[in-house]
């Protein structure tokens, strides 16, 4: 018998209505291109983010494996709710699957409206092959590992001498001190100081975190973009902007569109430090291994550091920086339950995977040997960094810089949570941890 598209699961309108306001709502609140912090201090208290788990966890049980469409007006919608399924759209992107959708797109072109992340078909290729030379994307270790060790250790020690009063470090303190090293490695020492750089890419972020309801800020993005392309000019050595100077490129890639992105996403890698960081604190056995690693390591060899990015992963999976993953079908899809219509726009909820203790016993709890290299395959749906065609290019560059600053943040101290109880490893983590509340006390 020929399957239509009525034969996919359909939910309830009473079930789509809790699947927005118990799943997508909180998300949105928090904010999706740059956290509010008291709304996520709010999510925090209330652990909402575990409640979206149980709500699809909850959809599962009912409805099997989906995907499952939700009765929403104009665009259909569809929930993934297999694994296999996360694998097949993610590994069919961008065709029938393709990244950019009409939210994404709304959001993104407040500050790179000629991103790769929202553009599609010859332009997308172009802008991917660009990022991923210029990103290093095929290499765990990127052509300037050595000068960005350098300037994460430079700041870091740094840090670490205005704590030696108060030995309390809170976002606020560490965040400036991030997005120094942010702009040293994507756009040159030139740019250290250059905070209102950093502010305007933020302002631009928090109306993309409207998408559709916020004027677009026109103005600000060209004095955005044009402050981007004097960097780029510079081409400053040791620095993305140096690669990119060397790259061939035109108009069309949109370089500074790019390097747009590269300075939103590293936002995201600071918080997922910071998470890691608390980790570590409520676990002293698997501090003192990342320790012992970053110390033993010397040059070249601390460029690459498995166990401390064993962890830089664990929280990514735990508290994922991309909590949904949106693709929109360019064609009609067939799945085992029925046919999937074109322009559907397909939502993964990462955090559903990576916290379902049915499949992983570990869901809930700090466990870096999930990523040790000899389990290749075992973790899907594990996608901290999404997968397919789709991955993030610079995910090894990102790794390379939070490993490295979380090393030498734990190397010559011991690092507390405070207060200590805040994450207790005998207790399931919380689905929800707040970055901007997060505080420490280093001791030697």
């Amino acid at each position: 018998m020929e399957t239509t598209a009525s034969s996919l699961p359909k939910a309830t309108l009473a079930e789509t209505i809790t699947i927005a306001t118990q799943v997508f709502g909180p998300l949105f609140a928090e904010g999706v291109i740059i956290r509010r912090p008291a709304v996520l201090k709010l999510a925090d208290k209330l652990d909402l983010n575990r409640r979206g788990v149980d709500r699809i966890q909850e959809l599962r049980n009912k409805y099997g494996d989906g995907p499952l469409l939700l009765p929403l007006p104009g665009r259909p919608q569809a929930v993934i709710l297999k694994p296999e399924h996360v694998k097949r759209v993610l590994d069919e992107t961008p065709e029938p699957f393709a990244a950019v959708t009409a939210e994404k797109h709304a959001a993104l072109v407040h500050f790179q409206p000629r991103g790769v992340l929202i553009s599609h078909g010859a332009a997308r290729a172009r802008r991917r092959e660009f990022n991923e030379q210029v990103l290093g994307s095929d290499k765990p270790v990127h052509g300037l590992a050595a000068r960005f060790v350098a300037v994460v250790a430079e700041e870091a020690d740094g840090l670490l001498a205005e704590l030696a009063g108060s030995q309390v470090l809170t976002w606020e303190r560490f965040a400036p001190v991030w997005f120094r090293v942010v702009r040293r490695v994507v756009l040159g020492d030139g740019a250290r100081e250059d905070e209102a750089l950093t502010e305007q890419v933020n302002q631009l972020r928090e109306a993309a975190n409207w998408a559709f309801l916020h004027p677009r800020r026109k103005a600000l993005r060209e004095q955005f973009h044009q402050r981007l392309s004097e960097y780029l000019d510079r081409a400053e050595p040791g620095s993305l902007a140096a690669v990119i100077g060397a790259t061939p490129t035109d108009e069309d890639i949109a370089p500074t569109d790019q390097v747009a992105h590269w300075l939103f996403a590293f936002d995201p890698a600071g918080m997922t430090t910071f998470r890691a960081l608390a980790l570590l604190a409520a676990h002293p056995e698997e501090a003192e291994k990342a320790r012992a690693e970053f110390r033993k390591s010397e040059g070249t060899a601390r460029q690459y550091l498995p166990y401390i990015r064993a962890c830089i992963l664990e929280s990514l999976r735990l508290w994922p920086t991309t909590p949904v993953v949106l693709r929109e079908t360019t064609a009609e899809t067939q799945w085992a339950n029925g046919l999937m219509p074109a322009h559907t726009s397909v939502v993964i909820f990462s955090g559903y995977f990576h916290r379902d203790e049915r499949r992983l016993p570990q869901a809930n709890q700090f466990f870096p040997e999930l990523w040790e290299a000899d389990r290749p395959g075992e973790n899907w749906p594990l996608i901290p960094f999404s997968s397919g065609p789709g991955v993030c290019p610079a995910r090894h560059l990102v790794l390379l810089v939070t490993s490295t600053m979380l090393g030498a943040l734990i190397s010559g101290h011991q690092v507390e949570l405070d207060p200590p109880s805040l994450l207790d490893p005998r207790e399931p983590l919380p689905g929800t941890l707040s970055h901007f509340s997060l505080r420490f006390r280093l001791s030697r």
